[in-house]
């Protein structure tokens, strides 16, 4: 028996282009007293990282696959294939690195192995939708002497930014002063240059505020001013929101906002339409606030975007955006005044009616 243990030096998320690090230790797990005929010979060992994607065959009309290579790899077989056994298909691999071969391991003995690569740039994120699914995984696929491979996959999880596609590393003199008398890992100062790069851009593009106003109305008047004080956002981050209903001619009773994604399926790949031939859209709330706001002039509200979300990004086949969702529940009567006058000439009770005619408006 032989234990392989996978460590991911910085936790399992990446940003595409960066470089991923991991060390593979390799154990035989029988205690040292063990006799020498306990050793495990091991004939070679190698690392592949790969991006699987997976659609939803009720929404999402894929050509059908290539059958002239099967997916089943037989015991015999030595290839090492990284997706063998898993749903979908393979479309964004790096090449194979080899780990090690002839390697024989004493009870008790243990040998550790380094494996860098980097995570293509032009790849999509990790995405679990409800039409399609990108998953990254790093596959260690190890091989016993006369004994069927053994693959351990270690799963990623990938975000990418818009516009790092085009950024080329400069030349080490453009990047900073270096010293002669220290030794400089070129894969660390790129990844340092490439992280910070990404936070630069994406400072910038989210700490540009601009306040957008909305006229929020139905048929019969206007319900108030929706604002928002900016567009772009980084994960983490509250999405926060005015609403002015003293400016409206119709009485809003209730409203609640959603924060959502929105996951459209390319026209060429749908499989199912909506009305009228609508493109097949699902959506997922992340967050939601609901508040009853009857002789409310002024409210806000705040969303916060979860770390755990994934970026819109927009692939051939699907696209996902984000978006607020707004449901009014507005009066149907004109002039509608459901308070107390201010001057009783004597103490009253007073009580709300118990019946309201309305309409939902969904934006």
């Amino acid at each position: 028996m032989i234990e392989v243990v996978a460590e991911l030096s910085r936790g399992p998320v990446f940003l595409a282009g960066e470089a991923l690090e991991c060390v593979v230790t390799v154990t035989n797990p029988l205690p040292p007293t063990a006799t020498s005929a306990s050793s495990e010979a091991l004939a070679w060992a190698s690392a592949q990282i790969h991006c699987q994607f997976h659609a939803s065959e009720s929404r999402v009309a894929l050509p059908p696959p290539d059958s002239s290579q099967p997916d089943v790899q037989p015991d015999s077989q030595t290839v090492f294939l990284p997706h063998r056994g898993e749903r979908g298909q393979c479309i964004l691999s790096t090449p194979p690195k080899i780990l090690f071969c002839d390697l024989r391991l004493d009870p008790g003995e243990s040998k550790s192995y380094s494996y860098s690569e980097v995570l293509p740039i032009e790849g999509p994120p990790s995405f679990r939708g409800q039409s399609v699914k990108y998953v990254y995984k790093l596959t260690i696929g190890c091989q016993r002497v006369n004994s069927p491979i053994t693959l351990l996959r270690v799963p990623l999880r990938v975000l990418v930014l818009t516009g790092l596609q085009d950024v080329r590393f400069p030349q080490d003199e453009a990047v900073a002063p270096s010293s002669p008398f220290l030794e400089e890992d070129e894969g660390g100062k790129k990844d340092s240059w490439l992280a910070e790069l990404a936070g630069e851009r994406l400072m910038a593009a989210t700490s540009c505020r601009s306040l957008h106003l909305y006229n929020v109305s139905d048929g019969r008047g206007k319900v108030g001013t929706f604002g928002i004080f900016k567009s772009v956002y980084r994960l983490g981050e509250d999405v926060v929101g005015t609403l002015n209903l003293g400016e409206g001619t119709v009485a809003c009773l209730q409203f609640s906002v959603s924060l959502q994604t929105e996951e459209r399926v390319q026209p060429e790949y749908q499989r199912r339409r909506g009305t009228g031939g609508a493109p097949s859209v699902s959506h997922v709330t992340h967050a939601r606030h609901q508040e009853s706001c009857l002789h409310t002039t002024r409210t806000s509200f705040s969303l916060p975007i979860p770390l755990s979300s994934t970026p819109g990004f927009c692939t051939a086949i699907v696209s996902l955006k984000w978006r607020l969702h707004f449901e009014f529940v507005t009066s149907r009567e004109p002039g509608l005044v459901l308070l107390p006058p201010v001057e009783q000439p004597e103490p009253a009770t007073w009580t709300g009616p118990e019946q309201i005619e309305k309409t939902i408006i969904g934006l």
